[in-house]
């Protein structure tokens, strides 16, 4: 199975890695990607950027070294409600917004039916595009619920290469909770995204584990978003208007 753009990256910026964006569009082309994304967490995660660089996103290429680069961000959900720590106005700005709960936000559910709540909830939100690693067994879900709503809304679930590493610190059955909502999303029809959440460039278009574990459960190509660059611009338009008619239907901030 062959990926084109690796859609979960970060920098320096984010507060806890350690490559710039130009490296990481060097690392993108030398692994023979035609796409990346570069997606900093959000404000309210310990060491966060200030949401002010969300706007300054704009300052990134849209392309560079004959690459597509998207501008995004991995924003934190923030409570049960699904709060984002971002304005939408902010968002609006970027290409690509991912979300997740993360340890020493703000966050405080502590039930797998109030993480679940919170999920669907925040994919309610006109920008969010992809839940990030929500395999995380620090905050169970029920997937069944989770890969429904997100049917519904148009929002995608990831497939973290770093979930399937072992040795990375709280992902222990990342692999097995990829694999329930996995099989769940094939027959629900889930769209998905494949990421490698590199800290550093050396990582980037490093998705081998997750592009196994697809080939495994045979997950239909088709569904998943970075197979191709023209897939990935058809979801990008398609954002437009489904952004619409989230708006105005009176999307609630709180």
């Amino acid at each position: 199975m062959k990926i084109v753009a690796d859609l979960h990256t970060h920098t320096v910026a984010c507060g806890h890695g350690f490559s710039t964006v130009e490296e990481n569009v060097q690392a993108a082309k030398r692994a023979g990607l035609l796409a990346v994304a570069i997606t900093e967490h959000g404000p309210s995660i310990p060491g966060g950027p200030h949401h002010y660089l969300m706007g300054a996103m704009t300052q990134i290429p849209p392309r560079a070294e004959g690459l597509r680069i998207l501008r995004g961000a991995e924003l934190n959900i923030i409570n049960t409600k699904g709060k984002l720590d971002l304005d939408l106005e902010r968002m609006s700005l970027l290409d690509l917004v991912l979300a997740a709960i993360h340890p020493g936000t703000p966050y405080r559910g502590e039930t797998s039916e109030e993480h679940t709540t919170a999920l669907c909830s925040a994919m309610e939100n006109p920008y969010l595009d992809i839940l990030a690693h929500p395999d995380n067994p620090g905050y169970p879900l029920d997937y069944k619920k989770v890969v429904q709503k997100a049917v519904a809304e148009g929002v995608l679930l990831e497939v973290n290469n770093n979930s399937l590493n072992t040795g990375h610190p709280g992902r222990k059955n990342g692999r097995e909770n990829c694999l329930e909502f996995l099989e769940i999303g094939k027959k629900e029809g889930l769209q998905i995204a494949v990421g490698s959440d590199a800290h550093i460039s050396f990582s980037v278009g490093k998705m081998h584990k997750a592009l196994l574990l697809l080939e495994e459960v045979n997950y239909p190509r088709e569904l998943i978003l970075n197979h191709s660059l023209e897939a990935i611009e058809n979801f990008l338009e398609q954002k437009k208007k489904r952004i619409q008619n989230k708006l105005r239907n009176n999307f609630n901030l709180d």
